[in-house]
């Protein structure tokens, strides 16, 4: 399997902002569902982690942001994982309209592997290493 997840989505009109494109607090929510049904397709969906007793929490985002998008625009977005280090993992993001083969952003968030009731940092176990793998930036989509 790729290590490049895509998801698809229309742009509702409820995504749209006063400047009639979509806000951009919006990305950042389809950042996490992307990044969300990406790691249930490789097998770990947010129920494994917490059966483990384990989250990811997130340190910090960012956006670039290179075009507008509109309601009714077919979108996909696909994500995928840069780099893990102890604790914390890398992934990528590009917001895309097969449209006009437009990329509308790129964008990455920096995830810290967590106890799930305390919420302090643990290492991450080999397991979940394994199941995500890292796409070099010129495999990147």
């Amino acid at each position: 399997m790729s290590g490049v997840g895509r998801m698809e989505l229309v742009v509702p009109a409820s995504a749209i902002d006063a400047n009639g494109h979509v806000n951009n607090v919006q990305y950042v929510q389809w950042m996490q569902d992307a990044a969300m049904h990406h790691s249930a397709a490789l097998g770990w969906p947010q129920e494994r982690y917490a059966a483990m007793g384990r989250t990811w929490i997130i340190r910090s985002h960012t956006i670039e942001y290179l075009h507008s998008a509109y309601a009714g625009d077919a979108l996909t977005v696909y994500t995928w994982v840069a780099d893990f280090q102890k604790i914390r993992t890398l992934r990528k993001f590009r917001f895309h309209r097969p449209a006009d083969d437009t990329v509308l952003a790129v964008a990455a968030t920096v995830f810290i592997f967590c106890d799930l009731h305390t919420g302090r940092p643990r290492t991450i176990p080999p397991e979940v290493l394994a199941a995500y793998p890292l796409v070099s930036p010129d495999r990147e989509p």
